[in-house]
């Protein structure tokens, strides 16, 4: 009976290490789940990145005001007839 008793004991103990500490435990499974809620917002937010650059895309290829834009902004176009004047402001030199 000692033995039944010692024999169930362990399978108790193993059990609960399992349970607790051991690969699928519920340390484990609470870490995996702040996991997953880490990458869904990570999942997310790259989600409306991605909705914003294919807006972006879409006004490129379907208009010519998304295009004209970028030129003025990014690389400093200008119209035919129009002057172009950059404005320069004096900073203040540091003591």
């Amino acid at each position: 009976m000692k033995i039944v008793a010692a024999i169930l004991v362990t399978m108790l103990v193993v059990l609960q290490y399992d349970l607790w500490i051991g690969e699928g435990s519920m340390t484990a499974a609470w870490r995996l789940d702040t996991t997953i809620e880490t990458q869904q917002k990570e999942n997310a937010r790259l989600g409306a990145r991605n909705e914003t650059l294919a807006a972006e895309v879409n006004d490129l290829k379907s208009g010519t005001a998304a295009i004209e834009e970028r030129a003025r902004s990014e690389l400093g176009m200008i119209k035919k007839d129009e002057t172009f004047v950059q404005i320069i402001e004096d900073h203040p030199k540091s003591k």
